[in-house]
């Protein structure tokens, strides 16, 4: 069913004062709020509800309000929701009237929201953001036709993948599979399969290989009999294979790849991981998806984030990175900006300029390409203070949501960072005022 407005709205209290009597409206929350076109999130949004079937939906407002939060301040759900009831300004620019003590959704309830919206719905979160920083004057209109881009490491929120925890890993999820089916394995390999854990990490971190590698066989062994014992077991019981289907499907994925393989399994919760190398010398491989980062040359605003599944070669992600930056900003791309891993794109229609090029360069395109290396610092407050370092949604498309809501989280906080000095700034200038009117006063 179509979503309800929040609670109050539009409607007058006799014995409760509105938020807006009471709050700073020149709080850089609060002018924020003023400059987010909220019904746009309405119309979008409100086309995948049913009109009539189920119960009333949440508040659009509410859910996006939250979700600008979450990722604005780097918390998870349940932070933002216990940080809503407290903070008042939060419930003005989420759309309430009046101060509420109970937070009207359960902090669940955004996980199904963003499934529901998907990566497609989080670009227009991220395009509001756009428009938000042009109408507060944070960032030019000018400036969206010369953008940066760069690709860097979303990881995941994985342990790092051992083929020791595989197999034991693999093996647990099997065992608690067939104990909740009530299928009745020879052997669990509980207790051996424990200890050949320990050892193995006992013997790897003494760097006794031989003996490491000997456990983790011992561990391969222990997951390839309970997975054979549960398929001999499903051919007797045909009606459960469809619950082991994917389990099975993994496990027998990661019995069979080698070391030398280059689509491996790094974890069974999220086989969508992949190994990438970014020449880091502080870390030698990250595991998770390589994302696109577009930002305007001149500002540093985010106006796109492409997760790009499969690990492809830079020059070839540049042309949907630039059309997902359009699309975003509504704003052609005049020229872009790149690194030498970029060379090779292929873009004969575009002008898109490569770090070191010396063919076809002005003086205004010299400087612009001078501050190609500022997307880097935007990267690194991303991953520092948002939460592009570490992804906790799950598959394929939680990749492309988390990286749109990073891109979303960091705009917002350069808008309030340039909102809050513009405050200062005129609270400076009033206070030097009324000192400077005192003082002609007291003059004869």
């Amino acid at each position: 069913m179509r979503p309800r407005g929040p609670e109050g709205e539009n409607t007058d209290d006799l014995f409760r004062a509105r938020l807006g009597n009471q709050l700073n409206l020149k709080h850089p929350l609060i002018r924020l709020a003023g400059l987010i076109e909220w019904g746009r999130f309405e119309s979008a949004f409100g086309l995948l509800y049913h009109e009539t079937a189920g119960r009333p939906g949440n508040p659009v407002r509410l859910m996006v309000g939250l979700t600008y939060l979450k990722h604005t301040y780097n918390l998870s759900d349940e932070q933002v929701c216990e940080r809503w009831i407290e903070n008042p300004y939060w419930q003005f620019f989420c759309g309430f009237d009046y101060l509420h003590h109970q937070l009207p959704i359960d902090p669940s309830s955004l996980t199904r929201w963003r499934e529901r919206i998907g990566p497609h719905g989080m670009e227009l979160l991220l395009s509001a953001t756009v428009q938000a920083a042009v109408a507060s004057g944070a960032v030019k209109s000018s400036n969206l036709e010369r953008v940066t881009v760069d690709t860097t490491v979303q990881p995941k929120a994985i342990a790092h993948p051992l083929d020791s925890r595989l197999y034991n890993r693999g093996r647990e999820i099997l065992v608690r599979l067939a104990a909740g089916h009530g299928i009745k394995l020879r052997q669990s390999y509980q207790r051996l399969a424990k200890r050949a854990l320990r050892l193995a990490s006992r013997y790897a971190y003494a760097r006794q290989m031989r003996r490491a590698r000997r456990e983790i066989k011992r561990l391969r062994t222990f997951l390839g009999r309970v997975a054979r014992d549960v398929s001999r077991k499903l051919a007797v019981r045909p009606g459960l294979a469809q619950h082991f289907a994917q389990p099975l499907a993994l496990i027998e994925r990661l019995l069979a790849q080698q070391k030398n393989d280059r689509r491996k399994l790094y974890a069974l919760h999220a086989p969508e991981v992949e190994c990438l190398a970014k020449g880091k010398a502080h870390k030698r491989y990250e595991f998770g998806v390589k994302v696109s980062v577009a930002a305007t040359n001149r500002g540093g605003l985010v106006v796109g984030m492409l997760a790009l599944p499969g690990n492809p070669y830079d020059g070839h992600t540049l042309a949907p990175a630039l059309a997902q930056a359009e699309r975003i900003s509504g704003t052609a791309i005049a020229r872009g900006y790149v690194d030498r891993g970029y060379r090779g794109h292929g873009l004969d229609h575009r002008r898109v300029f490569v770090s070191g090029q010396r063919r076809g360069i002005t003086a205004t395109i010299r400087r612009e390409l001078k501050r190609r290396s500022a997307i880097e610092p935007v990267i690194g407050h991303m991953k520092a203070d948002g939460r592009l370092n570490r992804n906790y949604l799950a598959g394929a498309s939680g990749d492309a949501t988390n990286a749109l809501l990073c891109g979303a989280g960091y705009n917002l906080r350069l808008i309030l960072r340039f909102l809050g000095e513009c405050l200062r700034a005129l609270l400076v200038w009033l206070a030097a005022d009324g000192l400077a009117a005192e003082s002609l006063s007291k003059q004869p």
